[in-house]
């Protein structure tokens, strides 16, 4: 471990594709919808995203609220609605938001409708198109929409590759996108934050690096979380204490290890298995229901 700056680099390629898509698809939606992870609703929005879609109808998702704290969640919610956009907490998984979903496609587009029944087009589809940088569970989402499994799905980004439209009622057709990031992160919190949740592959990430500093977030912010997953006392804790920060982290993360059984010979810590156990039980909510960005730190 040290202190030089997280660099975390990947190849958009066919991103830059989806993106010229996106810009000619808007002319034919109606409605957007935005999915984003409730835990990072800043880090998951994609700015480049957002010129692209600001004169449409718009409805916020945010997905995986199951993970958020739900406090954080409801936060995040007022605070679009100060803002005058319809945000509803979703968890495909299990369903929740879905209905409310659908009803609020029919309110927005209540105006749109009457005016084209007024003109004899009765029959007027409402196309929706859904966004949302990878991995934040479109495809869940759009499965619960259409309630059967159209669209294929998985726990890690890029799983959707072309466009693809679905109906999801009598009126309303879909048109599904593939994830697509932003050329360049100015800020690195949105970096990690991205790495933290899954969003950018593994396989361009120093996971050691990355886990190290989620560690030490969560023990700065969600220390009681940390210390209840790995069964650490606080006695374990005074016993890896250090005035140093990134020393007291590193002799946490290698405690952590012990406890999962990551250790090669000589009983050092295997740092890659335990970057990979850490990862994985916070993006499986294993650590908790945690949300990283927060309504006031904006």
């Amino acid at each position: 471990m040290d202190d030089n700056k997280i660099n975390i680099n990947w190849y958009p390629g066919h991103m830059l594709k989806t993106k010229k898509q996106i810009v000619e698809d808007i002319k034919l939606i109606d409605v957007v919808i935005e999915i984003l992870d409730a835990r990072i609703p800043i880090s998951s929005k994609n700015p480049d995203i957002q010129k692209i879609v600001e004169n449409k109808k718009r409805i916020v998702i945010l997905n995986k609220s199951d993970l958020a704290e739900e406090k954080e969640t409801n936060r995040w919610i007022n605070y679009y609605k100060k803002n005058g956009i319809k945000t509803i907490a979703c968890d495909s998984n299990l369903g929740k938001g879905i209905k409310e979903t659908l009803k609020e496609i029919e309110n927005i587009m209540e105006g749109d409708m009457q005016k084209a029944a007024s003109k004899g087009r009765i029959k007027k589809n409402i196309r929706v198109m859904i966004l949302g940088i990878p991995n934040v569970g479109k495809s869940s989402f759009i499965n619960r929409l259409c309630n059967k499994k159209l669209a294929v799905v998985g726990n890690r980004p890029g799983v959707t590759k072309q466009k693809q439209w679905v109906r999801i009622s009598n009126n309303i057709e879909l048109l599904d996108t593939p994830g697509v990031l932003w050329p360049k992160f100015e800020d690195e919190n949105v970096a990690l934050n991205l790495s933290y949740t899954g969003s950018i592959k593994d396989e361009v990430l120093d996971t050691v690096e990355i886990a190290f500093n989620l560690v030490m977030y969560l023990y700065n912010n969600y220390k009681l979380n940390l210390l209840e997953r790995y069964k650490i006392t606080e006695a374990d804790i005074e016993n890896i204490e250090s005035e140093d920060e990134n020393e007291e982290i590193y002799n946490l993360i290698k405690l952590i290890g012990k406890k999962r059984g990551a250790v090669i010979s000589g009983g050092n810590t295997d740092e890659e298995k335990i970057a990979g156990i850490i990862l994985n039980d916070f993006r499986n909510g294993k650590l908790g229901k945690i949300t990283l960005e927060k309504v006031y730190e904006k």
